[in-house]
C-alpha cells in the first residue's frame, strides 16, 4: 500500500525552591508480509486457534513474571516507600505552586538505577518538579535522569516515555527505578532493555512519570505537559549536568506514544525552550482519537479491559464523576480497577466486555453521555498544536490476532487496541501542515509485535536526526484514513 513502507534500520543553574535529598549511590527494516484478506475479515479456523494460543502465552508470561518477582514485593515495599507514602513525591514548600514556573525543580535525590529491585552501576537523578494537570491546575511530578557510563562532548538527551499504562502510582517508572517493586511496575523493569541501547551509546535518558502523580491513564495532554516539564527540570538541575544540552530526541510506544505525540504537538506553544532543542520524535501504537478506540476494543477478547481503565483515568484527570451513568456491574468493574495496571486490565477477566454492560440502559453508547463527549473531544491528537520536529510513526493493523474486529464501519483495521486509519489521518494532517513524517504500517502485526518492528527502527532513525541528516518523509504516499472530526456536542 502506498506510504506504508518501512524506514531505514537503524537554564542553567539551580533554583531557590529546590530541596535536595541524596540516596545510595535499545539498511532498512524488514517489512512484515500482508495478512491474508480472509484473516483480516474474520477470526476463524486457524486464526481462532492462533488467538487462543497467543492469549495463553501472554497470560502464562504474566504468571511466570509474577511467580518470579512478586515474592520480593513485600520486602521491597518495606525498604522502598511507595509514591503515595514517600515524602519525596510531595511538595511542602511555602510558595504556592501557582507562583512557581512549570519545570522548576522542587526536590532532588540521587540513587542507583534499579531493575527488578537490583541496583545497577548507573547513576539516576530523580527530580520532583512543577508541572500542569489536565485542567490547567499546577501539579507536581517526578522524573528520572539516567546517566550513561561514558559520554563524548556535550550531552545528548533522549526522553523515553514508558508504556506502564496504569491507574496505580506505585507502577510509575520512578518507583521501579528507585528499587520499588509492584505488579504493574514490571513493565518499567522490562523497558530497561529498550533504554539500554541509548545508555550504552552515551546518551542521557530522561524517563518521566508521564501519567502524573495520580496516574491519570489516557489523559493525553497531561502526558505531554509532564514530559515537557520533565525535560525542563532535567536541563535546569545542577545535579544532572545537562545545562549545555543542544539536542533532544523523544520516543515512546503505546502509552509512551501518547506522551511523545502530545509533547511534540504542545512543545511549540507550551515549552518553546524545549521545542528548539528537539531533533525528532518517534512513536508507535498511537491512541489518536479515544472515542474511536472505545468502539474498536468493545467486546475484544484481549483489549476490552482497557475501556473501563481509560474511562477511570479520563474522569480522574478531568475531575468528572461518571458513576451516575454506570450499571451495577459497571460500578463493580470501576471499583475493581481503580488501582489496576494494564496487566490486570488484560488478564483480569474482562475478555469480551462491552460498553453496554458498563452503563445503564439509557446510556448504551459513549456518545449518549454528553459530559463524555466534551472530554473525549479534548483528547483528539492534532488539536493541541503542530509539531515542528520530524516524526517517525509506526502502526500495526492485524488486531484479529488479539480478538479485535478489523471490519467495524468507520474504524477499519487496527492492531487490536489502536486504529491504523486514525493514525494515517493524523500523519496526513501533520504532512499538510508541513511536518516531515515517515509512516510505516505493518498489516500482519498486532500491537505487541509492532512494538518489536518499531524499536528496531526507532533508535537508528533518532541517530540520524542527532547526526543532522535530512529527515525522510513519505507524506505524498500515505493512504487516507478515518475522519478525526470531534463528536457533535449539543
Amino acid at each position: 500500500m502506498p506510504g506504508q513502507r518501512t524506514g531505514p534500520a537503524w537554564h542553567r543553574g539551580g533554583n531557590p525552591v529546590e530541596q535536595s535529598q541524596r540516596g545510595s549511590g535499545a539498511g532498512r527494516a524488514v517489512r512484515a508480509p500482508r495478512a491474508v484478506k480472509a484473516r483480516r475479515a474474520r477470526r476463524t479456523g486457524d486464526g481462532s486457534r492462533h488467538h487462543r494460543l497467543r492469549t495463553r502465552v501472554w497470560a502464562g508470561l504474566a504468571v511466570v513474571l509474577a511467580v518470579t518477582l512478586l515474592p520480593a514485593i513485600p520486602d521491597a515495599h518495606a525498604a522502598v516507600p511507595t509514591p503515595q507514602t514517600d515524602p519525596f513525591y510531595s511538595y511542602q514548600g511555602s510558595a504556592p505552586l501557582s507562583a512557581i514556573a512549570p519545570g522548576t525543580v522542587l526536590k532532588t535525590r540521587t540513587l542507583d538505577y534499579n531493575v527488578a529491585g537490583v541496583p545497577l552501576p548507573i547513576r539516576a537523578v530523580q527530580l520532583l518538579y512543577r508541572t500542569t494537570g489536565m485542567t490547567g491546575q499546577p501539579t507536581v511530578n517526578v522524573t528520572s535522569v539516567l546517566e550513561p557510563l561514558f559520554q563524548f562532548g556535550p550531552p545528548h538527551v533522549i526522553s523515553y516515555q514508558s508504556f506502564y499504562d496504569s491507574l496505580n502510582p506505585a507502577d510509575e517508572p520512578s518507583y521501579a527505578i528507585s528499587g520499588g517493586l509492584s505488579f504493574g511496575g514490571l513493565i518499567p523493569d522490562v523497558e530497561s532493555l529498550l533504554i539500554a541501547p541509548a545508555l550504552l551509546s552515551g546518551f542521557t535518558v530522561v524517563v518521566p512519570d508521564t501519567e502524573g502523580e495520580t496516574a491519570d491513564f489516557a489523559a493525553g495532554p497531561e502526558y505531554g505537559y509532564d514530559t515537557l516539564d520533565s525535560l525542563r527540570a532535567a536541563l535546569a538541575s545542577p545535579a544532572t549536568g545537562l545545562w549545555d544540552t543542544h539536542q533532544i530526541g523523544m520516543l515512546g510506544y503505546s502509552g509512551g506514544a501518547i506522551a511523545t505525540e502530545w509533547a511534540s504537538e504542545l512543545a511549540p506553544t507550551y515549552a518553546p525552550d524545549i521545542n528548539r532543542l528537539l531533533v525528532g520524535a518517534t512513536y508507535g501504537g498511537v491512541l489518536v482519537d479515544p472515542a474511536h478506540n472505545l468502539h474498536y476494543v468493545n467486546g475484544s477478547s484481549l483489549w476490552a479491559g482497557v475501556m473501563p481503565m481509560a474511562l477511570i483515568g479520563i474522569s480522574r484527570a478531568f475531575h468528572v464523576d461518571l458513576t451516575p451513568y454506570l450499571s451495577t456491574y459497571g460500578q463493580q468493574v470501576f471499583d475493581n480497577l481503580q488501582s489496576a495496571s494494564i496487566v490486570q486490565g488484560l488478564f483480569g477477566g474482562y475478555s469480551g466486555l462491552t460498553f453496554a454492560q458498563l452503563t445503564k440502559p439509557q446510556y448504551q453508547t459513549p456518545e449518549s453521555i454528553p459530559v463524555y463527549d466534551q472530554l473525549a473531544n479534548q483528547l483528539i491528537m492534532g488539536t493541541g498544536g503542530t509539531p515542528t520536529t520530524p516524526l517517525l510513526i509506526d502502526q500495526g493493523a492485524n488486531g484479529t490476532l488479539d480478538g479485535t474486529s478489523n471490519t467495524q464501519p468507520g474504524i477499519g483495521p487496527g492492531d487490536g487496541v489502536m486504529i491504523a486509519g486514525d493514525v494515517r489521518s493524523l500523519a496526513r494532517e501533520y504532512c499538510a501542515r508541513g511536518v516531515p513524517v515517515q509512516y510505516n504500517q505493518f498489516d500482519s502485526l498486532d500491537h505487541i509485535l509492532t512494538a518489536v518492528a518499531w524499536v528496531v527502527q526507532a533508535y537508528t532513525w533518532l541517530l540520524g536526526r542527532f547526526a543532522g541528516f535530512p529527515a525522510p518523509s513519505d507524506c505524498g504516499s500515505i493512504a487516507p484514513g478515518n475522519s478525526l472530526a470531534p463528536i457533535p456536542v449539543p
